[in-house]
């Protein structure tokens, strides 16, 4: 299906004072590739140096000095292709990219502009509406630009060349999006992508990930409107307010008359508005020409069968996997594959010591164990519990040992003071079995029964009562009656 003719989701459209309209989003991201050294020079790319401390003389552009292509960068833009299922280019050319910026030492940024290293692709994004096709347009590699600081001097603004040459995926997307909404889910499908393969660590607090937005609106039908792109935006939740506001003010000027003017804005979170940058540029205006330093690069199949041979399982393949091999739901299977160190978790738990009910391992882990997990500010496979305690948990209560309330007990335990603790050493040594034995919690049953002759009338009348009686029950016997057995027992009593 061309999405370009996907038809305008009515649920999705913005009213205006003249109508709906319906939002066009485009997205380039720039990722910033794992990888030791930069892109063109050997110096590190790690992150919180001291200012400066990582600058090679390339980076610093000192005359005569000439840029090597780092061969992981270019294995690493491969990989990421096959990952987005796309034309990997065998043959492609770095251009200059030229401009003036005080943290651009070259004068001109090392980029790929008509041939990059990786074409089409797609990317399957899961929305609240159903699954919708991204497509990629290309994928390139290119330097990132330093630092400049304005804020540690009254007088002088600072450079900081740390960040200058190191290597970074430019992956544009086609007009595809339609919402805020489909956008977020967008940049995490894709961000979870990335870390799956091990090309970028996606994280948007240091600057790994960043987005720059295009937004356009039309009404439903028509022609793409004038888009105006967001720069640098560098959180999901950003990303879904900028594109709101922008849409809005977009609407806003077209009713009143007026006209979009292409250019490049900035989204300012603390006002929830954008605001004009500059007019934008057209390729042109960047005097963009191959680099007289670099030869084209070149590979050939046998390269990128070698990389293809050795790519990890991947999100959507992971998930079809959980779904046929542990029977779960693609919601649950989704939440799972979410983050690849999740999806391990969850595969130890299950199998640990020869496997278990795989659905009642994932109802803990997305249960009690998530909840633990958000409260603490950590994802579940960062919390003290392990995925052997899941398992010796779900195994107690499949062997009748304990009930499903006493485990979420032994939980607790676990959480709060036997942090390392054996789910079943936990049970004996606290005396927390279920009691399974008819004759003790016959006796309960028995003796409530005798003690409430108006409720016995009630629950003949009314057999919902029931659940009062097995309360009660449960409140004599400590909580540890076998709970199927309480309710066996109180319905052959009562005659219900």
């Amino acid at each position: 299906m061309n999405m370009h003719s996907r038809p305008a989701d009515p649920k999705k459209l913005i009213k205006g004072a003249t109508g709906d309209w319906e939002i066009v989003i485009g997205m380039e991201i720039h990722a910033q590739v794992t990888s030791n050294s930069k892109l063109f020079s050997g110096a590190s790319t790690e992150f919180g140096a001291e200012p400066n401390a990582h600058v090679s003389l390339v980076d610093a552009a000192m005359p005569g000095m000439l840029p090597v292509i780092n061969a992981e960068c270019v294995k690493q833009a491969v990989r990421t292709g096959l990952g987005l299922k796309a034309q990997i280019n065998k043959r492609s050319v770095f251009d200059r990219k030229n401009y003036f910026y005080p943290d651009l030492p070259q004068g001109y940024q090392i980029s790929q502009y008509k041939s990059p290293i990786v074409g089409e692709g797609v990317v399957l994004v899961d929305t609240a509406d159903g699954p919708i096709e991204v497509g990629i347009e290309r994928l390139h590699l290119e330097q990132d630009a330093g630092k400049s600081i304005h804020d540690q001097h009254p007088t002088l603004s600072l450079v900081d060349l740390n960040r200058s040459g190191v290597a970074l995926m430019e992956i544009v997307s086609k007009p595809d999006l339609r919402s805020s909404e489909e956008a977020k889910a967008y940049v995490t499908k894709l961000r979870t992508i990335l870390r799956y393969l091990g090309t970028c660590d996606g994280d948007m607090e240091k600057g790994s990930l960043r987005a720059d937005v295009n937004v356009s609106v039309r009404k439903p039908g028509d022609d793409f409107g004038t888009r105006c792109e967001i720069k640098n935006v560098n959180s999901i939740r950003f990303i879904g307010q900028a594109i709101e506001t922008e849409a809005r003010r977009q609407i806003g000027i077209i009713e009143d008359g007026g006209t979009i003017d292409q250019e490049t804005r900035l989204f300012d979170p603390g006002k929830g508005e954008t605001r004009s940058m500059r007019s934008k540029e057209e390729a042109h205006d960047y005097r963009y020409f191959p680099d007289p330093d670099l030869l084209p690069l070149e590979f050939d199949d046998a390269f990128v069968a070698e990389l293809k041979a050795h790519l990890p399982e991947l999100p959507d393949e992971k998930k079809a996997r959980f779904v046929a091999a542990y029977g779960l739901s693609a919601y649950d299977a989704d939440v799972l594959v979410a983050e690849k160190e999740t999806a391990a978790y969850y595969e130890a738990a299950v199998a640990h010591g020869g496997g278990r009910d795989a659905k009642a391992v994932a109802n803990w882990i997305m249960g009690d164990v998530s909840a633990f997990a958000n409260a603490s500010g950590l994802s579940v496979y960062e919390t003290h519990i392990t995925p052997v305690q899941i398992a010796g948990l779900v195994d107690l209560i499949a062997d009748g040992t304990i009930s499903g309330k006493i485990a979420k007990d032994v939980l607790a335990i676990i959480i709060a003071e036997e942090k390392d603790g054996d789910p079943r050493a936990i049970v004996e040594a606290r005396g927390m079995r279920q009691v399974t034995d008819t004759g003790a919690i016959e006796a309960a049953v028995d003796a409530i029964i005798a003690a409430n002759p108006d409720k016995v009338a009630q629950v003949l009348a009314k057999p919902t009562m029931l659940g009062w009686f097995v309360g009660q029950v449960m409140k004599q016997t400590g909580g540890k009656a076998a709970p199927q057995v309480v309710n066996d027992l109180l319905k052959a009593k009562l005659g219900i």
